[in-house]
């Protein structure tokens, strides 16, 4: 089946615009020597005229081709291709006078005229590109300030490129899909001036005056277009603002789509803002170039591969080139989905999957003989509160003896470094696994202390958005049944940040601590979380974003703390000495000294115990060893 052949070609268009502005050139001779002389111009001899305009045509011809003035596309003409005409014109001049000079000595034409003919020529050429554009964006629109019936009246909040982006591609639709009825701006001085022809109405805090104007005027905003760059807590007031107003918030498309939909490449959709967005904070200003550094060119080891966070360092630490990259996981099919994905995204990275328990001793001290690594991220562990209060044995064999395990094969391979993610539930723990991973903290810290090759760095940061049982990925389940939303209790509060943060900083505490960037040995690295986010606003924020209200369309119902759940989680002990490092998104905790040879016996202890799957036992041996234990 042929293709079909359009109706103008890419040359035919380009000769048909030749034809234009050189048509345009011999027009502009005659006009601008009118302008000089009036009618006088009517005795001057037909030669000196017919001649006159083929010599500027053909000095127009050469200028043209030369500086590529026919070449630019009518509806994206910009101010860059208005430089370029406005060049080609210059040039089309400077070839002019000289050859008009040699031919009559400039004794008819005058001097004058040269400087008019260089604004009427730049005007005729400019101005059928420019009403062209303006047709085709839709900007002749003969129904002044009159939305179509099938148009989505939206107001943008931000007066920036990017909500002049938003407007150029709603325009350059053949049926603009939006009718943009105002600007939302904080910025006063703004207040009153447009953008694209749009008025900016006002603050965003006045939202609720200017609709009632906007309505009683005839406009039925339904969606605020989120267009300014802003943090968790002020996007969230502005989701909550607009729920008040019956309005849906969302964002504009990223940058790279808005730009391909303003240049007519692809459709104009807005994205519903996710709960990402509402959370998260400033970004952090990391030193990549340290981070890329840490791992370029190294043999790297990841435990816990398939998980969550295990999977997202995997992920940025092969697109940072390592010499060998090793993912070990015992859950079959989440390793396996990793190793793909580097496969498929980063081919050149040498990487081996091993299907492994880190609570086989012997297990790893081979999987690291064999992987000689360098740096070893032990992200292994098992984390969902109830299930381990169900199974502390399990819990303590994998969160405590399983870092020791892999710590000790870290030393035998010979190890740089090992880097142990832990958590927020370490402090003050009131579950098993709080406790586990404070023991596997102390544990690090110790032997970090002790050792004179391999440094142990403790990582603690709070919940990760999106991860694998968390309560984000709940309540989607949830509201996509209708409801009810769960939540354990009104004023339960925890700190979030996203997955892509958390191993960044992950990445960027391993930088401060190899390099000993004023992190004393035996010390552990907190990231900085933010605030702590109400879950049950967390609930209701996530119930509103999908365009339902709290508690009329999806009900909200307490079920009661979970064993071992506490209502507010903590970052530092009361004797840890907290100070700012080098980094503003990490901080680092100073413990009192810790006795290796003691961590050592309580471990190998808390091991037979668990071994022999006594729950009870474990407890109460997780209890003697560590007095901030309290089980709910």
């Amino acid at each position: 089946m042929s293709t079909p052949v359009p109706i103008l070609s890419r040359f035919n268009r380009m000769a048909l615009a030749m034809t234009h502005d050189l048509g345009m050139a011999a027009i502009a001779f005659l006009v601008s020597l009118y302008l000089r002389v009036g009618d006088e111009m009517f005795g001057f001899p037909l030669d000196f005229l017919a001649g006159g305009t083929a010599l500027f045509v053909a000095a127009a011809a050469i200028a043209f081709r030369f500086t590529g003035v026919s070449r630019g596309v009518w509806r994206y003409v910009s101010i860059d291709d208005l430089a370029v005409i406005a060049r080609g014109t210059t040039l089309a001049l400077l070839l002019f006078v000289p050859a008009m000079f040699l031919w009559t000595r400039l004794e008819i034409m005058p001097r004058s005229t040269i400087f008019i003919g260089w604004f009427v020529l730049f005007a005729l050429l400019t101005g059928p590109r420019l009403l062209y554009r303006t047709v085709r964006e839709g900007k002749l629109n003969l129904s002044f300030g009159a939305p179509r019936a099938d148009q989505v009246q939206v107001l943008l909040v931000g007066a920036n490129d990017g909500a002049e982006l938003f407007l150029q591609a709603n325009r350059r639709r053949g049926r603009a899909p939006y009718f943009v009825v105002g600007i939302l701006d904080d910025a006063e001085r703004r207040k009153g001036r447009q953008i694209g022809g749009v008025d900016v109405l006002g603050p965003v805090g006045a939202l609720e005056t200017i609709l009632a104007d906007l309505r009683r005027r005839g406009f039925r905003p339904q969606r605020l277009v989120v267009a300014a760059a802003m943090d968790g807590t002020a996007l969230g007031n502005v989701v909550d603002l607009a729920d008040r107003c019956g309005l849906t918030a969302v964002r504009l498309p990223r940058i790279n789509e808005l730009n391909r939909a303003a240049q007519g490449d692809s459709a104009l959709d807005v994205s519903p803002i996710a709960i990402e967005d509402l959370l998260g904070r400033p970004q952090t200003v990391l030193d990549r170039a340290a981070m890329d550094e840490l791992v370029r060119g190294r043999r790297v080891l990841v435990t816990g591969a398939g998980g969550s966070i295990g999977a997202e360092l995997v992920r940025q630490i092969a697109q940072r080139g390592p010499a060998q990259l090793d993912l070990l996981d015992n859950a079959e099919f989440a390793l396996y989905a990793i190793d793909r994905e580097v496969e498929e995204t980063w081919p050149h990275v040498p990487r081996r999957a091993t299907i492994g328990d880190v609570r086989e001793a012997g297990a790893m001290r081979h999987v690291l003989a064999r992987a000689a690594p360098e740096i070893v991220f032990h992200a292994a562990a098992l984390k969902h509160v109830p299930l381990l209060e169900a199974n502390p044995a399990q819990g303590a064999l994998t969160n405590a003896i399983g870092t020791r395990n892999v710590a000790d094969a870290a030393v035998a391979a010979g190890a740089h470094a090992m880097v142990l993610i832990s958590t927020d539930k370490a402090v003050n723990p009131t579950n098993v696994l709080g406790a586990t991973k404070r023991l596997a903290e102390i544990f690090c810290q110790a032997r970090d202390a002790q050792s004179a090759s391999t440094r142990f760095v403790a990582v603690r940061f709070g919940n990760v958005l999106g991860s694998s049982g968390s309560v984000v990925p709940l309540f989607q389940r949830q509201l996509a049944a209708g409801g009810p939303i769960t939540v354990t209790h009104p004023d339960i509060e925890r700190y979030f940040m996203t997955i892509r943060e958390a191993c960044e900083l992950v990445l960027q505490a391993s930088v401060l601590a190899l390099a000993g960037d004023g992190t004393a040995r035996g010390s552990l690295l907190v990231l900085e979380m933010g605030g702590p986010v109400r879950i049950l606003d967390l609930a209701k924020r996530m119930i509103r974003l999908a365009g339902k209200r709290p508690e009329r369309d999806i009900a909200i119902s307490f079920t009661g703390l979970r064993p071992g759940e506490k209502l507010f989680e903590e970052l530092f002990y009361k004797d840890e000495q907290n100070t700012a490092t080098s980094v503003p998104g990490i901080q680092l905790a100073a413990s009192p000294p810790v006795d290796a040879a003691a961590i050592e016996a309580d471990l190998a202890a808390l091991e037979a115990v668990a071994l022999r799957c006594d729950d009870a036992g474990v407890v109460a041996t997780l209890q003697r060893i560590l007095p901030s234990y309290k089980p709910a």
